[in-house]
């Protein structure tokens, strides 16, 4: 019974893939004709009404994006993804494709429906970031982590460190008020096993940290400021604009923003991570090196056509006796400043002699000048 019941399940997931797949090529104009479009080869830098896209950007072709998941849509994951209730029940990276190909038919998608993580997938996700680009056996441009555990970022980490390949991690923490985002440059920057958080650093498995029946909070305001920034990020490194962040992080409660730039650790756990950073050196030392060119301070109004000076108002007499003798010190160490000798009162003591009077007659005596 069990068994039939699987079976089923597999029958209407094969229908709903190919019903999908109908919609699709009804969309971008094949089939009957129905209402759609012809898909898009390529961009124009235009800003045209046939070209949809051209206000955005002008990129010459369209993107292939590959997805991987193994989890299914679920009524929880409304609030804060662009899922619909109608697909509960479908696995994420299905679901996706339906939504995303509705809004960009152009895009080109790659969809693997499994977990990153285990032995028997990891080779054929590494194959896939390697062999899956615009170019078939060209690697992909970037990696993007959306990811909610530990051990998928520490897979990713793995994998991108072995092929050299650039990719962006991104989070947000499970009281859902702040998030961050970081992109690894293998051997340039820090990867994520430079600086792992405690569950990483101290081996713990994640399931040991989840109560039974209690999940992180989940804020989508969060989430989408933090998918913004990232989006962000990803364009201006594709496209090659602006000041792409090393790390951008985002505290809801502050309205904070901080950012920095981690250089990689020299001792980190991951070899590959080690081995990249000894090819950014050789890459770094084989540059040609830029001599600073040292600038000639510009002089100001050299002719002085008035006769300006500067005079000190302060005179030679005065500055030499404001300074006393300079000690006899150890070479290499001077004194800031001298204490001047102390002058001898030149003014000859004036002595007063005593008359005998009292206090009373000399007061009289005042009074009668």
């Amino acid at each position: 019974m069990a068994e039939s019941v699987e079976r089923l399940q597999q029958r209407v997931e094969q229908l709903e893939r190919e019903l999908a797949q109908e919609r699709s090529r009804r969309a971008v104009g094949g089939g009957d004709g129905g209402g759609g479009r012809v898909r898009i080869e390529k961009m124009s830098p235009e800003v045209v009404d046939s070209n949809p896209y051209s206000r955005l950007m002008a990129l010459k072709r369209m993107g292939i994006l590959l997805l991987f998941d193994y989890d299914k849509v679920e009524l929880a994951n409304m609030n804060r993804l662009f899922f619909q209730p109608h697909q509960a029940g479908l696995s994420k990276v299905q679901a996706a494709e339906y939504t995303l190909r509705n809004i960009n038919p152009d895009v080109l998608f790659e969809v693997h429906n499994y977990n990153i993580t285990t032995v028997e997938n990891f080779q054929h996700f590494m194959d896939r970031i390697s062999n899956g680009g615009l170019e078939e056996g060209k690697p992909v441009d970037l990696v993007l982590s959306c990811v909610d555990n530990f051990e998928a970022r520490m897979t990713i980490n793995t994998a991108c460190n072995e092929l050299g390949q650039t990719w962006m991690e991104s989070g947000v923490s499970e009281n859902a008020v702040s998030g961050h985002i970081q992109l690894i440059i293998p051997g340039e920057s820090a990867c994520f096993a430079c600086a792992p958080p405690l569950v990483v650093a101290a081996n713990i498995d994640e399931k040991t940290l989840k109560r039974e029946g209690v999940c992180a909070a989940s804020l989508p305001t969060t989430m989408g400021v933090v998918a913004g920034i990232l989006v962000q990020n990803v364009l201006k490194f594709l496209l090659n604009f602006g000041t792409v962040s090393f790390y951008l992080g985002y505290n809801a409660m502050q309205d904070f923003f901080p950012t920095m730039s981690m250089k990689p650790n020299p001792q980190c756990d991951d070899r590959n991570c080690r081995k990249q950073q000894e090819e950014y050196k050789k890459k770094v030392a084989a540059l040609p090196k830029q001599e600073a060119a040292q600038e000639e301070e510009e002089i100001i109004h050299e002719d002085n056509e008035w006769g300006i000076e500067l005079v000190s108002e302060v005179s030679e007499e005065e500055l030499k006796n404001s300074s006393g003798p300079v000690p006899d010190l150890p070479e290499g160490i001077t004194v800031a400043y001298t204490i001047p000798k102390k002058q001898e009162d030149s003014v000859a003591e004036v002595t007063v002699e005593d008359s005998g009077e009292s206090l009373e007659d000399l007061m009289a005596k005042m009074k009668n000048m």
